[in-house]
């Protein structure tokens, strides 16, 4: 029988770990064929795809993001071959079997939990080796009765084969983002979390782990992300990887975990500021809320004293950047408590905020209670709330605009000393700042079209125009900072207007030539001549005094702003007075 394996990823350069397992796990009485596809491939072209591929069995990986669209498929191809048997797999179709089975007529088979042991099995029956009856954790429908087969025992994971010695995914490597375990299962008792169903932290075998990521960093991987629901668990074991990570990295090469931070004891983080390269680590922080009544509700045991020294001390270490997460519509959560969790989290200056929304993903305990906490929700993927007895849809589309500017400008770091600037001077909160500049760029519509580097600088200028009590060009004086800061070259086209004539530029630049020193003495020692100065620098007014801005004090003081670009990785920048009085360098 000609069988695939299939699953259709957010992007392209997501790879599906589960799939992997599965073959591997069939090995070598069985050898599927793994096809990736996306949740942006047209339906039909998928379905062509796999229906040349002649298969006679087709087993789907199905998740939140694609479970609509992998539906589609499945109906189209069905109906194409009704020979075909479909086999669905994944956290989505795990729970809630039942309703799959009668929903969607086209599905036969669904392997529920951990399945490499079931779809083996399941390969087994349908090669005629075996009774259906005996094959463990299968569920499906005979004579309009639903059956689920009692589950297996969970696998014993040191003996798992490796999922990353198959010739095909070599090639691509280098491209796409390697999914690895060490581990499965977690700890801890979310309740808005598919993790914390499974009792128990089960690991696989240390010596084949290393084994697995040397060989996926001899044959080109790029990023290996772990996928480990808490990868820090256990101390000595999460030690005992950062140190063979550190010691046998190749260059190029970035490991991201997910870690509690809370628990992490401030030993291991002086072990990895001292010793791990900088851009190695990535960390992955669920932070969820701050609201202590709210992580009661959810069985949430988290310590944000411990939380917030951990995310300090790593930042102070300046060599691992960290993504920490908010899950907005937790149980007591309102719009106010929401915007508290923000702040505190926020105080930390995370290199990455992720601000998400609740969903009732199946099979978690606040699903179970969602009537209990008045929670309005679609019953369809992604599940997400549109209220709940303390927050109300008009809240969530308010957050839904904080989240929306979040991502485009802190997590994008296009211009972090413009935004310190107005957190500083301007707002009360940085919450308030994102909120209100949000809702500004949701009723001009901005959200709908597409945007370059200059048009963010615009369309934020053009917020600022209307704050009160705003000192404009101050403010867009350390914009100009912030945009000139990225460039690589001279910019042809500033997100500003022009602001200084030909006349004054070629007058300045003739001034230089004389005196360079007007732009101090690490600029004279540059010793351009006209030519130079006209390709390799810009110039334009300011309203700040360089140096004192270096030391974090905003000094008003007009002037002119040289940068001068070729001279390293980054711009340099100099400050020329009105006066034609030198002044010094950033």
């Amino acid at each position: 029988m000609n069988i695939i394996l299939t699953t259709l990823n957010a992007k392209y350069i997501h790879t599906n770990l589960a799939l992997r397992c599965l073959k591997s796990y069939a090995e070598p009485e069985y050898s599927p064929l793994i096809t990736e596809y996306t949740i942006k491939d047209p339906t039909f072209n998928i379905v062509a795809d796999l229906y040349q591929k002649k298969p006679d069995i087709v087993g789907f990986s199905c998740y939140i993001w694609n479970i609509e669209e992998t539906i589609k498929v499945i109906k189209i191809l069905k109906t194409v071959d009704p020979n075909i048997k479909i086999i669905l797999g994944g956290p989505e179709v795990s729970y809630d079997t039942n309703i799959w089975l009668r929903q969607v007529k086209e599905i036969d088979y669904i392997v529920v939990g951990e399945g490499e042991l079931t779809f083996k099995e399941l390969l087994n029956f349908l090669h005629g080796k075996q009774s259906l009856k005996n094959v463990p954790g299968v569920a499906y429908v005979k004579d309009d009765k639903f059956i689920l087969n009692p589950l297996p025992k969970k696998l014993d994971l040191r003996e798992s084969p490796s999922p990353f010695r198959f010739e095909e995914d070599l090639p691509t490597l280098s491209k796409r983002i390697v999914y690895i375990e060490t581990s499965r299962g977690c700890p801890f008792s979310c309740q808005f979390c598919l993790s914390s169903i499974e009792v128990g932290v089960r690991y696989f075998n240390r010596d084949k782990v290393k084994e697995d990521i040397r060989f996926l960093m001899a044959n080109g991987a790029k990023t290996i992300k772990f996928v480990d629901r808490t990868f820090n668990i256990s101390r000595s074991y999460a030690m005992e990887m950062f140190q063979f990570l550190i010691d046998e990295h190749l260059p190029g090469v970035v490991f991201q975990f997910e870690i509690t931070a809370d628990i992490m004891r401030p030993e291991v983080i002086q072990f990895l500021n001292d010793n791990a390269p900088a851009g190695l680590f990535r960390f992955e922080i669920g932070v969820q809320s701050t609201n202590d009544l709210t992580n009661e509700l959810v069985k949430r045991r988290q310590n944000f004293e411990k939380l917030k020294r951990t995310v300090t001390m790593v930042k102070s270490g300046g060599k691992i950047d960290q993504h920490l997460d908010l899950i907005a519509g937790l149980p007591e959560e309102d719009y106010d408590s929401f915007r508290n969790t923000f702040n505190e989290v926020f105080e930390m200056r995370p290199e990455e905020l992720q601000l998400g929304f609740l969903k009732l993903l199946r099979g978690t305990g606040l699903r179970v209670e969602a009537e209990k906490y008045g929670y309005v929700y679609v019953d369809q993927a992604p599940y997400e709330i549109f209220s709940n007895n303390v927050l109300t849809f008009d809240d969530i589309l308010r957050i839904k605009q904080v989240e929306d500017v979040l991502e485009k400008y802190w997590n994008a770091h296009r211009m972090d000393q413009t935004l310190e600037y107005l957190f500083d001077q301007t707002f009360d909160t940085p919450f308030d700042f994102f909120q209100q500049f949000g809702t500004f760029w949701e009723e001009r519509n901005w959200s709908k079209i597409g945007h370059q580097l200059e048009d963010l600088f615009i369309r934020l200028n053009t917020f600022l125009e209307g704050i009160e009590n705003l000192s404009l060009p101050v403010v867009q004086s350390v914009m100009k900072l912030d945009y000139l800061s990225k460039q690589k070259f001279q910019p042809r086209k500033p997100w500003w207007s022009n602001d200084i004539t030909k006349e004054e530029q070629s007058t300045l630049y003739k001034q230089l030539v004389v005196n360079p020193s007007l732009a101090g003495d690490e600029f004279a020692s540059l010793q351009m001549n006209e030519r130079e100065l006209y390709k390799q620098t810009f110039i334009t007014p300011i309203s700040i005094c360089i140096d004192s801005f270096k030391q974090g004090i905003i000094k008003e003081k007009e002037g002119y702003l040289l940068t001068t670009f070729g001279n390293g990785p980054t711009p340099h920048f100099y400050f020329i007075e009105q006066n034609q009085q030198s002044h010094l360098i950033l």
